[in-house]
């Protein structure tokens, strides 16, 4: 580990967060940082798109890049996207943390290890969900092992649901940033607007209601957010790839929708801290999953 930063010095840097699909990188974003700012569902690729979190601390920031999981398999134009997203991430990283789930190597997990593998920046290399390993003692050869798939600046245990560890993360990381000055705001905590993070909030509670074949084919485009003297104001468009999964979003009677719209509403009120309303339609756009054009249209940049 290098120095604290010292007294008058400054200290910022670019901490790309990586790993396959579902081993809880955002979860561990909105730890670090302290905040909710990127969707966790318990269904893998949930983060489609790359969320910078901030984390500003005396003399030091620390930019937190969370990106979709890399993973092999998907043949369409977002799951493209999706690695691409995440290659960029480590291009432009001054340091790679590699996040695994304790005890549980898988073939996309080498084949993360074998992409940083040719990376410029140093990577380290977080166990999260060791919460569920209940004598730790059981975590050394798991360890050990990992020892073997690389050069690690660092190998750390964690739980990104409880928070052990992540303090100790949080110091290892802030002592590796490079001097610079900062790129955010003391109070700012994402790159991302209220405005994208409605829209995963949508996202987040539609994933977490339907069916497994469903959530994959869904995203969610604001098509008005107005900031009232008294209240915000949301219309949310809710896409879906196929004519037969429209009635499935929608629910008997409408009750899908207006569950989905209500917990998402009730979200942002909290963040907020002001009257929300939210109203949400749905409609079909078959393949744009595939379609780059559409793509583009949904935010997928």
């Amino acid at each position: 580990m290098t120095d604290a930063p010292t007294v008058g010095e400054s200290r910022c840097g670019l901490v790309a967060l990586v790993g396959r699909p579902n081993v809880g990188k955002s979860t561990l974003l909105n730890r670090l940082v302290g905040q909710k700012i990127s969707i966790v569902t318990p269904r893998p690729q949930t983060t489609r798109h790359t969320v910078n979190g901030v984390l500003s601390v005396a003399g030091a920031q620390v930019v937190f890049i969370d990106t979709p999981g890399l993973h092999e398999g998907g043949k369409q134009a977002i799951n493209r996207y999706m690695n691409r997203a995440a290659a960029g991430a480590l291009a432009d990283a001054d340091i790679i943390v590699v996040v695994v789930e304790a005890r549980k190597l898988t073939e996309e997990d080498e084949a993360v290890f074998a992409r940083v593998a040719t990376a410029e920046a140093p990577v380290g290399l977080v166990i999260n969900k060791v919460d569920r390993v209940r004598e730790k003692v059981q975590l050394l050869p798991f360890i050990d092992a990992l020892r073997q798939r690389g050069e690690f600046a660092f190998i750390l245990p964690v739980s990104a649901e409880t928070g052990e560890g992540c303090e100790l993360l949080e110091q290892e990381l802030i002592a590796r940033m490079p001097v610079g000055e900062q790129l955010y705001p003391e109070d700012q905590v994402t790159n991302r607007s209220m405005r994208f993070i409605a829209s995963e909030l949508v996202r987040e509670k539609l994933m977490t209601r339907l069916r497994d074949e469903i959530p994959y084919g869904i995203t969610v485009e604001i098509e008005r957010y107005d900031e009232g003297d008294s209240r915000t104001d949301i219309g949310a468009i809710i896409w879906v790839d196929r004519d037969s999964h429209k009635g499935i979003v929608i629910g008997k009677g409408g009750t899908m929708l207006r569950d989905v719209g209500s917990a998402a509403r009730q979200e942002l009120i909290r963040m907020l801290d002001r009257p929300v309303t939210l109203k949400l339609w749905v409609k079909v756009r078959e393949g744009w999953a595939d379609d780059e054009n559409a793509l583009h249209r949904f935010g997928y940049e």
